[in-house]
């Protein structure tokens, strides 16, 4: 289990003999909190489901934004960074999505990437729980998981920008977020975004 972290905590992407991380990934995981509904003859509905998607967004130094990996442009322009491909319900233990990145593929014109998710129907996250964020090392042996952001934020709000990985002197850093947002898109939640950096 990795580093458990809190609301604007930030650590290196390095492994303990103090090489950089290359190849992360990070997973993003919730369920509905939706309550289940009686139907016509009294029996229970299931829980309403609440379809979130993981987007990453890409900054140049300037904060201008560059690129977009989402359910509808899985790739970075690059290379560097793959989407897995969409979740529509939560359903299921572990990641809901993932999101891949090779850290030493990505553009030298990037400077940062923050990782949002949304409510891509525009239901709130009064809807939702356990959603978490976490980074997994991708070319470790059994890839451990490095950090563990859990979003504890219920609200009227239907998007959160999550965390965030950094440029450093000598590699990247990775931070937790938890800013609530609005907007379904990832295109719509481009200046919430800018606005972590």
């Amino acid at each position: 289990m990795g580093l458990t972290l809190q609301k604007g905590q930030a650590l290196s992407l390095a492994k303990t003999d103090g090489t950089p991380l290359t190849r992360v990934r990070l997973g993003l995981g919730w369920d509905s909190a939706a309550p289940a509904k009686r139907g016509l003859f009294g029996g229970l509905k299931k829980a309403a489901e609440v379809d979130l998607d993981a987007s990453a967004i890409f900054f140049d130094a300037s904060g201008q934004a560059v690129d977009v990996v989402f359910f509808n442009q899985l790739a970075s322009k690059d290379g560097s960074t793959q989407h897995t491909g969409d979740n529509r319900t939560g359903a299921g233990d572990g990641d809901d999505e993932s999101i891949l990145v090779d850290l030493s593929r990505v553009s030298p014109a990037v400077a940062q990437v923050v990782f949002i998710i949304s409510s891509y129907t525009g239901q709130s996250f009064n809807l939702v729980q356990n959603a978490f964020c976490r980074l997994v090392d991708e070319s470790a042996a059994g890839t451990p998981e490095v950090a563990r952001y859990q979003l504890t934020d219920a609200g009227t709000h239907t998007a959160m920008i999550m965390a965030k990985v950094s440029r450093t002197g000598t590699g990247w850093s990775f931070k937790a977020i938890g800013d609530r947002a609005t907007g379904r898109t990832a295109g719509d939640l481009v200046p919430h975004a800018a606005a972590a950096l």
